[in-house]
């Protein structure tokens, strides 16, 4: 008989109850605990998806028994404290993106994760949609050729609340690390490091950026048109660019959805996938398949690959002209 995973949840906002709700469509797993700084929100989410156990400090959880992996659904400023606590007690983490907001704590996560032998692994559930697994495989049996550039956006037209997470500088606020790491993730996937970054971005009344337009140019020339967007809704597709075809990831192409591969003088040709839940439920059962494997980070999303996006990041920040106060 399989293992059930006892998940526990550390953050309790909009995010982790969207991956709260896809946990219940796995046979697998449940949410056996959960965190908040809140007792009554606490209180609430542990009763909405049926957790057994429920605090009012982030850091009490890790003493839950029976507890096999904690989410990190916190906000982006507290993803490094968080997790690196977890960690130092032996608790596999799925910590959602950006995994923190510079290189220098994302290098000492991944320490603390190798020293102690313990799993971790980003929360990017754009890696597990069948939409990227089938582009990937498009572009390796050569349906498009050499890939020669990725255009892809994101954009929708936030709330303005100068407090909240999106528009305080303080808490990471801004499209980039919001929005824009899903295109700025494409590119790194498919392209690797660029050679050359360019960036310019709006810079709002709070300082965060509302809007961000990057060009990433490698060494062989290919490039990547990336854009990002808390100011409009943007059509949010993805476009990779080859020499004898193109795929085209329909809206909203970092979630669930479908897509089209073009080649000159044939049809289009359509896919579509199938979901049970709103695609969340795909990284975690990979975090579960991992860990029945005894690994300690994922083959398809490996440490080192949110290192170097994490550096990416921070590049095309700086180049922007993005701070963030007391990080960098």
């Amino acid at each position: 008989m399989a293992k059930t995973y006892n998940w526990g949840i550390i953050g309790l906002g909009k995010i982790a109850h969207k991956f709260a709700k896809d946990l219940q469509v796995l046979p697998n797993a449940r949410i056996h605990a959960v965190a908040s700084r809140s007792r009554e929100r606490a209180e609430a989410f542990a009763q909405q998806y049926g957790a057994e156990h429920r605090y009012d400090s982030y850091e009490d959880i890790v003493n839950c028994p029976d507890l096999d992996v904690i989410y990190v659904a916190t906000p982006h400023v507290s993803h490094y404290q968080n997790t690196v606590y977890c960690l130092r007690h032996g608790i596999p983490v799925l910590c959602e993106k950006p995994f923190a907001m510079n290189t220098r704590e994302v290098e000492e996560m991944l320490a603390v994760a190798r020293e102690n032998n313990v799993f971790l692994m980003e929360a990017m559930w754009t890696r597990f949609m069948p939409t990227i697994e089938k582009s990937l495989e498009l572009i390796d049996s050569g349906r498009i050729g050499e890939v020669l550039s990725v255009k892809a956006d994101f954009g929708f037209r936030g709330d303005f609340n100068p407090k909240g997470r999106l528009y305080d500088q303080a808490l990471g606020g801004g499209s980039l690390l919001d929005i824009g790491i899903y295109p700025v993730f494409l590119a790194l996937l498919l392209l690797g490091r660029p050679a050359v970054i360019r960036a310019a971005a709006h810079l709002g009344d709070t300082g965060v950026d509302e809007e961000i337009g990057v060009l990433l140019q490698y060494p062989d020339g290919r490039l990547a048109h990336l854009h990002s967007s808390i100011l409009a809704r943007t059509k949010t597709e993805a476009f990779i660019y080859g020499s004898t075809g193109t795929i085209h990831i329909h809206t909203r192409w970092h979630e669930p959805s479908s897509m089209t591969l073009l080649r000159e003088g044939e049809r289009p040709e359509e896919f579509r996938f199938d979901y049970k839940g709103k695609g969340y439920y795909l990284e975690a059962q990979h975090v579960m398949d991992c860990l029945s494997r005894n690994l300690k980070e994922s083959e398809l999303l490996p440490l080192d690959f949110s290192l170097e996006l994490i550096r990416l990041l921070d590049a095309i920040r700086h180049e922007a002209g993005i701070r963030y106060p007391g990080i960098d």
